[in-house]
């Protein structure tokens, strides 16, 4: 499978609205095309992520990767949050999520970024092959705590 990686626009709306609607679900959340197709209009409109989208050279969506910039106050500088990640089950197995991983690690190097931080469910063990291969390390020294607001 042959495919190009963009920095999506308003003209992928229609495709990373689908398919991040798939994510969501693949996370338990039952579909909301609606409500996908307003978050990720938002994200655009206000330039608060950044989204990459694998393209099939027939112009299929075939994956895309969120990320959200934030500041690591000990070094300074940038850091990326990889919050999303999902690639179209129709497309699993042909290095579409390894070249979006590829190209986020290029995208945070030109931002001068420090580092990358993603969050995966525990037992999604394909996800935590492939970091693990792209060079993510498991972070331990820290304990992470979240606040339900």
């Amino acid at each position: 499978m042959n495919f190009n990686i963009v920095v999506a626009n308003k003209a992928h709306l229609g495709d990373i609205s689908d398919l991040f609607d798939q994510y969501r679900q693949f996370y338990g959340q039952p579909s909301d095309r609606a409500a996908a197709t307003e978050f990720i209009s938002a994200r655009m409109e206000l330039g608060d992520s950044t989204i990459l989208l694998a393209v099939t050279e027939t112009g299929c969506a075939a994956g895309f990767a969120q990320l959200f910039p934030s500041f690591s106050s000990v070094s300074m500088r940038p850091i990326y949050i990889l919050n999303d990640l999902f690639v179209s089950p129709d497309c699993r197995g042909n290095g579409v999520g390894e070249a979006l991983l590829n190209e986020v690690a290029a995208f945070a190097t030109e931002n001068h970024a420090v580092m990358v931080k993603l969050a995966t469910a525990v037992d999604n063990e394909t996800a935590q092959r492939l970091y693990k291969r792209k060079g993510y390390n498991k972070i331990t020294q820290f304990d992470h705590y979240t606040l339900k607001c």
